[in-house]
């Protein structure tokens, strides 16, 4: 099996030493994008600014007594003042502890009080959720405010970077000084939404840095590519691969208004990568076929691709000249999209592609901080997970006679283990080797395939294996389908699959009409489930569809929640 040569990378111990490093060789670059206000155009922040805010507000904490390996939970939208907490209380004397803002008040105090914070830096977006928590958590000193102006906190971020900053301009060397042990616990990411199922995983140092270095060998990132921020910072899919690996390598990142303004600021920012889930990269390419429908432009975008995809095939690239008009829609210089956390529909990755902008997946999961493989972008499958990273070992555990088994991996970016918690650990580690929980085989050119989730597969009466989100791609093809959900309904001794799914009305009414009923919805999507039956043996058809009237739960990453469905039958 052929390997391709990787990318250069720096060695790093430490994200400390990482920063040092990114902030003296880009010193002058961008290394953010922000709003000082709503309304605002975005203004620059350099690495070696940044560098100073993170030792400003580093020391700031030091100087209020959090120190000691005390816990600093953090708790925002996508905003500067959410990394610069990351970074001072990742490289200080503190365990940074992301929470999901998304969750109810009730969780979110629930997880502070399993974490055994000290102080919370939080949005005022969030404030409501965290009333009374003061009170009602012992050892919660500060609550500190992302908010310059706000009153009701004990100290803001601005006004503890002033305190530091003043102290360092004294000679105060605190936050300087701290040595990082590369393998201590310095992280703690919470793995569900739901506080009865949440275990907290304890990353450092080199794991992050292990993921760091693994991931930029190989994928090309540069100093001249901005990214976008849009996955929620709490993830450590966010947090390692849109937060820390630009830094790493000199890029810069610019912080969304929210999801529904992310064309707008694809094209204000000038982005050239854009980090995401299944969900957005479908409906940004749903959106561009719509709006060439609307346009009149169909048939000429389909000729197009006709035309470019020939030129391809003898060594000519015409795609950004060709699809000029779909590129400055969204600023002009996206080259690549990289989408995780579940599966995406092949087709998705290979239209954007033709359009000439480079689409790769991968596979991680919070336990390895995050990423396990890496599609390449010179090296690449789009029904695949991608390669193992060159920091780990990946084999398939028990396989079937199709070769599926449990993925399990063993590298320095595994986690050091669960708080507090022993036996969930010793469910999951095992020698060194850490069991994901996803099925999956390695192909001959050593591309990892999953088929999905341990915990969700379905098993018939007479023993055979069904995988639902495979089924549940071929589903999410049609256009007349937004998402959907395969499980088994058992009653009694009656077993069968069923789907159900969330249509798509914009399409519908385009095709039926704007007084579509219910029963027509209803017949369209079981004409939907009939094309899927078609292609599978009769043990794996969907034998019943629900059409949903409201779209499923998800986690904030897009995932929808199997354990949370209403059946709606």
């Amino acid at each position: 099996m052929k390997k391709d040569k990787l990318y250069e990378v720096r060695q790093i111990s430490t994200i400390k030493e990482m920063l040092i490093q990114s902030a003296d060789i880009y010193a002058d670059r961008n290394a953010y994008l922000r709003r000082l206000k709503r309304g605002d155009s975005y203004t620059g922040v350099t690495y070696a600014q940044f560098k100073a805010d993170v030792w400003a507000l580093g020391t700031g904490f030091a100087k209020i007594g959090l120190s000691g390996g005390k816990r600093i939970a953090v708790i925002g939208e996508n905003r500067y003042e959410w990394v610069l907490s990351y970074l001072a209380s990742v490289n200080g004397d503190t365990m940074f502890v992301p929470i999901d803002r998304e969750l109810a008040s009730a969780d979110i105090i629930n997880l502070l009080k399993i974490a055994k914070v000290s102080a919370v830096v939080y949005s005022p977006k969030i404030a409501s959720k965290l009333e009374g928590a003061k009170a009602e958590l012992e050892g919660l000193e500060f609550m500190i405010s992302m908010d310059a102006t706000d009153e009701a906190a004990d100290y803001t971020v601005a006004s503890l970077m002033a305190m530091g900053k003043e102290a360092i301009d004294a000679g105060d060397t605190t936050f300087e000084d701290i040595v990082i042990d590369p393998n201590e616990a310095k992280i703690m990411l919470f793995t569900s939404g739901t506080t009865a199922l949440s275990k907290g995983v304890l990353l450092c140092h080199r794991n992050i840095c292990a993921n760091l270095m693994a991931m930029c060998s190989m994928v090309n990132i540069t100093p001249d590519d901005t990214f976008l921020s849009i996955l929620p910072p709490h993830h450590t899919y966010e947090s390692t691969c849109g937060i820390l690996a630009p830094m790493f390598r000199g890029s810069c990142v610019a912080f969304s208004d929210g999801l529904k303004y992310i064309p707008n600021n694809l094209a204000e920012a000038k982005v050239s990568v854009l980090l995401g889930v299944p969900a957005v990269f479908e409906l940004l390419y749903k959106r561009i076929w719509a709006a060439a429908r609307q346009k009149g432009i169909e048939s000429k975008l389909k000729t197009g691709l006709k035309l470019s995809n020939a030129l391809r095939k003898v060594g000519i690239d015409k795609r950004r000249t060709i699809f000029k008009s779909v590129h400055d829609t969204f600023g002009g210089n996206l080259r690549l999209f990289v989408s995780g956390a579940a599966a995406i529909d092949p087709a998705v990755a290979k239209g954007f592609r033709d359009l000439g902008i480079l689409f790769l997946q991968g596979y991680g999961i919070t336990e390895c901080s995050p990423i396990v493989t890496l599609n390449r972008d010179i090296n690449y499958k789009d029904n695949a997970a991608g390669l193992p990273l060159n920091c780990l070992e990946v084999k398939i555990d028990n396989p079937n006679a199709e070769g599926i088994g449990e993925i399990i991996c063993k590298g320095d970016n595994v986690m050091l283990g669960y708080y507090e918690n022993d036996e969930e650990t010793a469910k999951v580690l095992k020698d060194g080797w850490f069991y994901t929980g996803d099925l999956g085989y390695i192909d001959e050119d050593g591309f990892v395939i999953i088929s999905g989730r341990k915990k969700n597969i379905i098993i018939d009466k007479n023993g055979k294996n069904v995988y639902p989100e495979e089924l549940e791609t071929f589903i999410n093809k049609n256009d007349y389908v937004l998402e959907s959900m395969v499980y088994a309904h058992e009653d009694g001794d009656t077993f069968e699959i069923r789907a159900q799914v969330f249509p798509n009305m914009a399409e519908i009414e385009q095709k039926l009409g704007k007084d579509v009923t219910s029963e027509q919805i209803q017949e369209l999507m079981q004409s939907v489930i009939a094309e899927v039956n078609k292609r599978n043996p009769t043990w794996k058809y969907i034998r019943k569809v629900i059409v949903r009237t409201e779209e499923f739960e998800k986690t904030t990453t897009q995932k929808i929640k199997r354990y949370a469905k209403s059946n709606q039958e």
